[in-house]
């Protein structure tokens, strides 16, 4: 496998399980505290960033955004090629979806449950801008900073974080705002909400993106440390893989 295809998997890999853990955990949250939704939400929250942080952790060393619009923040610092990008995206969409059927049979529902969770309101919206906003400014200001093996517990804690101060519960992520509107339980988004709010995490990103390079001005500085943070992750010595 090229080391290209070998990053894609990680990033299916990953996403697939992040959307599991998204919506099992909030079926499990649903089933185990029905009459509290704020114990299910904690629930929910906690399992999510305790997942983040794993995944990172396990899958960092090949690739692990999980996330388009964190692709395509690497993409526009330089980190990546078009090419790259497409292909992350692609793989974190469909793990993204793959991970909540996998969450629905884990429950015994059916494998797609189209959700009819309304998540329509201005406040929402504006929640999904903050929420993704804030993402990628813990993220690329972790690795500009020249901490990236904090990142994976930034991201986590920011995540946990962010389910409770934003009004969204902070999806921050289009590939599982997508894979969310397939399971009609806790975590879901019905399909005519999701649109919307792709949209607002889109603009979260580009504002965020404006707001290192203020932060940060040196964007080339930038892009060295995301492509060094790239070749540690696809480094012989770090995955295993044979010089």
């Amino acid at each position: 496998m090229t080391p290209l295809l070998r990053k894609a998997f990680a990033e299916l890999l990953g996403s697939a399980f992040l959307a599991a853990t998204v919506v099992g955990s909030g079926i499990a949250a649903q089933r185990l505290s029905p009459d509290d939704v704020g114990l299910q939400l904690l629930e929910n929250a906690l399992v999510t960033g305790a997942v983040l942080v794993a995944l990172i952790l396990a899958l960092g060393p090949v690739s692990a955004a999980f996330n388009p619009v964190v692709t395509l923040a690497e993409r526009f610092f330089g980190a990546i090629t078009s090419r790259a990008a497409a292909l992350f995206i692609a793989a974190q969409v469909l793990g993204c979806c793959l991970g909540v059927v996998v969450a629905n049979l884990m429950f015994g529902l059916d494998p797609v449950v189209v959700s009819t969770r309304e998540r329509a309101a201005g406040n929402l919206w504006l929640g999904e801008v903050v929420a993704t906003f804030g993402l990628l400014v813990v993220i690329f200001g972790v690795v500009r900073s020249g901490r990236t093996s904090h990142v994976a517990y930034a991201v986590g804690a920011y995540i946990t974080a962010a389910y409770w101060f934003t009004s969204s519960t902070s999806f921050a992520n289009p590939a599982i705002t997508i894979g969310r509107t397939l399971s009609d339980t806790f975590a879901g988004i019905e399909p005519a909400s999701a649109p919307v709010f792709v949209a607002m995490q889109l603009v979260g990103g580009a504002l965020a993106v404006g707001a290192v390079l203020v932060l940060y001005p040196n964007a080339d500085e930038l892009a060295d440390d995301l492509t060094h943070l790239a070749d540690d992750r696809s480094a012989p010595a770090r995955t295993g893989d044979p010089a």
